[in-house]
């Protein structure tokens, strides 16, 4: 990690070994150090409901001299981020919308290609039987991960029923979402640079449980590894201080895909439900849906079970 990061790295390496008031304090600076960074310990304390002597003990607790050393490293955080916005000025201050839209689209089609050459076969295998397989899928993705996770659910919902989306700011509700989870269920848990450590919790939580956990990330080095059975790694770096999330997105995508050619009858029928819905309904015009019966991908896998 780069070294104006530092604080953030720190808390993160000793967050496990925390006491309950210390792991408050963690999360809301890895949530919100750049507000955070303006806070006095009493202020801090205040908003938390944690008194200002604990919060002056968790800087030392993760090797500072006292509070304003911390506050200190916290301003390099945010330093850190004015100088990434900086570097893109200078990247593309002179270039025109088209320049950069061709560079950005290069970049991305870079990580994608990294990821097809990387991503592991037996793993992505792997995922697409346990999620099928599963009783019930936790799907979880925090900030701006929530995207990739509501996409995954949304489809999911389609091909299978039993999937639960765990969407919350709160760590108890998280636990309370998850209260059911078991050895019989499947969790997955999607998270790229900065790591969430709400999202690491859950799925410490669910590997305790004795569920299937399936982490999608960005690299083996990644902390989202360290509770899951399955790794799928998709390229996802900074090209400005926007997250690319096109190789991850492609990889949900695959996963899809491969889960409706998998269960293509059980697909047809909930699309047939789901149309009937719409249309008893009027969600939509008739004119609007008729993509069932002109499914390319699953009429052709359901030609190929016939033919078997």
């Amino acid at each position: 990690m780069e070294r104006q990061y530092e604080v953030l790295h720190r808390i993160e390496e000793r967050y496990a070994k925390m006491s309950k008031s210390h792991k408050a304090i963690a999360d809301y600076i890895l949530e919100h150090f750049d507000q955070a960074v303006f806070m006095t310990a009493a202020k801090l304390g205040e908003l938390l409901g944690i008194s200002e002597s604990t919060v002056v003990r968790f800087a030392s607790g993760i090797g500072y001299d006292g509070y304003p050393q911390m506050q200190k490293a916290l301003e390099e955080c945010v330093k850190g981020r004015l100088n990434n916005i900086q570097r893109i000025d200078s990247k593309y201050g002179k270039s025109s919308q088209s320049e950069i839209l061709s560079s950005v689209m290069s970049s991305d089609i870079e990580k994608l290609q990294h990821t097809i050459d990387n991503l592991d076969p037996a793993a992505f295998e792997s995922a697409v039987t346990t999620i099928l397989e599963a009783e019930t899928v936790y799907v979880m993705g925090l900030r701006s991960n929530e995207p990739l996770a509501g996409f995954l659910h949304f489809y999911l919902n389609m091909i299978r029923g039993n999937v639960v989306l765990v969407n919350t700011t709160s760590v108890s509700e998280t636990f309370e979402q998850m209260l059911h989870i078991n050895e019989k269920d499947c969790f997955v848990g999607i998270s790229f640079p900065r790591y969430s450590m709400r999202t690491l919790k859950a799925m410490e939580l669910a590997n305790d449980r004795n569920a299937k956990v399936i982490a999608i990330t960005d690299s083996v080095h990644s902390p989202m590894n360290l509770y899951s059975s399955c790794n799928l790694l998709a390229r996802s770096d900074m090209v400005s201080i926007v997250d690319s999330l096109v190789a991850p997105l492609s990889v949900i995508n695959a996963l899809v895909v491969a889960m409706c050619l998998k269960k293509p009858q059980e697909v047809k029928r909930n699309l047939e439900r789901l149309e009937e819905t719409w249309n008893n309904y009027q969600v939509y015009l008739n004119d609007e849906i008729n993509f069932i019966d002109d499914e390319p991908m699953l009429d052709y896998s359901l030609r190929q079970e016939e033919e078997q």
